[in-house]
């Protein structure tokens, strides 16, 4: 049997293991009901050739507590508004919060990768039987990709990051 050098196995390895058109993906796709979470949005590549010069992602119903993460050489700007269900945090009730974050103004190459990071809480209620999404839109100059797919068709052409959640573990109520 004939062995293939370490990073030939490796890359084979990995073309198996992320689908074919994932290029906005998250970097840890599970998660628990009602701990933080990171969300590190990993981009990929541009659109087309182009460069990426900004990406925005939609923050669902169910993620409360969002915080991004500044990016030297990028605007971070948030959206605001008002929950559907109010989330608890810390003794406190929250009724607003992000919706929308976008990091504009830099410029990722389109033959390098770069990450989007971001936190926030899975509220009690959020569902563990379906994919929880993260519809992202990146553009690139004048171009957009709109990675807001949520059929979970392991075919789609644009889908959205999504991660899969676990129930929450009995504690002591304190999570970080």
């Amino acid at each position: 049997m004939k062995k293939l050098p370490l990073f030939l196995a490796t890359a084979a390895l990995l073309a198996g293991a992320v689908p074919a058109h994932s290029h906005i993906v998250l970097q840890n796709q599970e998660a628990q009901i009602g701990t933080t979470f990171r969300a590190v949005l990993v981009v990929g590549h541009g659109c087309g050739d182009a460069a990426t010069t900004a990406v925005r992602v939609q923050i669902p119903e169910g993620f409360y507590n969002v915080r991004p993460m500044l990016k030297a050489g990028w605007t971070v700007e948030t959206v605001r508004g008002p929950y559907e269900t109010p989330f608890e945090s810390h003794g406190s009730m929250l009724e607003e919060g992000v919706k929308e974050i976008s990091w504009s103004g830099g410029e990722l190459p389109n033959d390098f990768f770069d990450e989007f990071v971001f936190r926030g809480t899975f509220g009690a209620d959020v569902p563990t039987d379906q994919p929880f999404y993260f519809p992202v839109i990146q553009t690139c100059g004048d171009t957009e990709d709109a990675w807001i797919d949520t059929s979970g068709d392991a075919d789609a052409e644009f889908p959205a990051p999504s991660v899969t959640l676990s129930p929450a573990e009995a504690s002591d109520g304190h999570h970080h």
